[in-house]
């Protein structure tokens, strides 16, 4: 029997619009969905009538399904032939596991595409009109996880961390935040480093806090995951630079279809790049 291909599919951090045309071809032609817990319903609504769709989403304190369990799900669809999306949140190798995907695929002979997508780590903190880097303020910057593996204690430095990159990104920590600002302060860094959280960006629910290492903790109390920490000066040119409006993407004005996306004029696959 013919062997089917599977494709590991970023598919952003939640806009539909942030979706890749190479994502939605994908997508499209797919047998078979196996889809994360942060992918946008309108973006799996793409997926064909006649396509099984299978959820495997993680949750924090619940996963629906363990990480071999999806590997092995992928590998079985594949060698009956089918033709497999491997839908996940932002990136598959910004810290989404699709380097331990592929590498199962290849161990079991599998053919597979990655199909990158649009981080959350640059695209939620650009909603929230923070860029992580600007001339004559942040030259470089560092996307780290601030959720431990297991039950093991972080291996970030996050004192030394603060202090070798302008800008600091930080996923899978709202949790985390009160460990991470102390460990922070107590190596030396600021209380005044500018700091945001931005929860549930590029969507209609996104709510952005902002303040200071010192006060942080306080302000984004409310907060839950799915939410990017951002930490620099660059926080600062959120005054300024404030664009995004989410009660009018609520109002259906700012997030055009897929379909009118794809149709629209002089648009290609390299338009769609990060």
């Amino acid at each position: 029997m013919r062997l089917g291909n599977v494709y590991l599919v970023g598919a952003g951090p939640g806009d539909p619009g942030l979706l890749t045309v190479r994502g939605l071809e994908r997508l499209r032609s797919a047998d078979v969905v196996v889809y994360d817990q942060l992918v946008n319903p309108a973006i799996l609504a793409e997926a064909s009538n006649t396509a099984t769709k299978i959820y495997v989403g993680k949750q924090a304190g619940h996963h629906c399904a363990v990480q071999t369990d999806i590997n092995r799900i992928l590998i079985e669809y594949a060698q009956a032939g089918y033709e497999v999306v491997r839908l996940k949140g932002g990136d598959p190798f910004v810290f989404g596991r699709g380097g331990e995907e592929a590498a199962a695929l290849a161990d079991a002979g599998i053919r597979f595409e990655i199909v990158p997508g649009v981080s959350s780590a640059l695209a939620v903190p650009a909603y929230a009109g923070i860029p992580l880097t600007h001339r004559g303020v942040a030259s470089s910057f560092a996307v780290v996880t601030g959720h431990p593996v297991g039950n093991t204690k972080s291996s970030v430095e996050w004192a030394k961390l603060a202090y070798a990159v302008d800008t600091l990104v930080i996923l899978m920590g709202v949790k985390n935040l009160p460990h991470i600002v102390a460990e922070l302060l107590g190596g030396g860094v600021s209380p005044q480093m500018p700091a945001a959280v931005i929860q549930q960006g590029t969507s209609p629910q996104q709510e952005s806090v902002i303040g200071t290492l010192k006060n942080i903790v306080e302000r984004a109390a409310h907060l839950r995951s799915p939410a990017v920490i951002v930490l620099g000066q660059v926080v600062e040119l959120n005054a300024q630079l404030q664009w995004f409006a989410p009660e009018a993407m609520l109002r259906e004005k700012l997030v055009p279809r897929v379909e009118e996306i794809i149709e629209s004029p002089g648009l290609d696959a390299g338009a769609t790049g990060i």
